[in-house]
């Protein structure tokens, strides 16, 4: 016998909402006494999403939103820093969740490391002999989202945990590199803040290589 669990319903409902911006989803539980209703509408999609899993953080800026076709994938993406040291991303091919990731997280990653580096470059913030950030660095106390859809999604295994579509990687990294480079540009203030917390976490790690190689000699 199949038995449904209110949470993992609601979680699911409320997620679709978030992933097909402007959707009605009405759900009704008709099996207790006092039956549940809840009804889902966001008309902000994943810029939506992130403001929801970021509501008992205190972030740093509004989020970085990005909803373009390229080729024939659409993206849609939202990123905002807060204030804490662990990151949240979560990604999505045609509404499914991967867990797993797959090319779509990778093009996501890659393009936000590349980006604030060379922002922080051509700012002065880095200057010419110094490392860059690496990918952890720019990864900090980051919730993100990132959703396409795929004509023809390849996954890994029967669970589709994974997306596997190589050009999917180089659309979402277009799609990001586009609106997030207009989005630096236009608030250097933020920018700087997220420039900080990079260098935040730059400046403890390599404080705990120095400690550690001292240990070992």
């Amino acid at each position: 016998v199949l038995e449904y669990t209110w949470e993992t319903l609601v979680t699911r409902f409320r997620e679709m909402a978030f992933l097909t911006r402007g959707i009605n989803i009405c759900f009704v539980d008709e099996r207790p006494d006092l039956p549940r209703e809840m009804n889902f509408h966001f008309e902000g999609g994943v810029k939506s999403f992130v403001r929801y899993l970021n509501r008992n953080r205190t972030v740093l800026h509004t989020p970085i939103y990005v909803d373009m076709d390229v080729e024939q994938t659409h993206v849609e993406a939202a990123i905002q820093y807060t204030d804490g040291f662990s990151d949240a991303i979560f990604a999505f091919a045609n509404t499914i969740n991967t867990p797993d990731g797959g090319t779509h997280l990778t093009g996501l990653r890659a393009a936000v490391t590349r980006l604030i580096n060379d922002y922080a470059r051509k700012q002065g913030f880095i200057k010419g002999n110094e490392e860059n950030f690496t990918g952890d660095d720019t990864r900090q106390g980051m919730t993100a989202i990132v959703s396409v859809r795929v004509l023809e999604p390849q996954f890994e295994g029967q669970n589709k945990l994974k997306l596997l579509n190589n050009e999917v990687r180089y659309h979402v990294e277009t799609a990001i590199a586009d609106a997030m480079t207009q989005w630096l540009e236009e608030n250097p203030r933020d920018a700087r803040q997220i420039i900080e917390k990079c260098r935040m976490s730059f400046r403890a790690r390599e404080a705990a290589r120095k400690a550690r190689d001292l240990v070992i000699r």
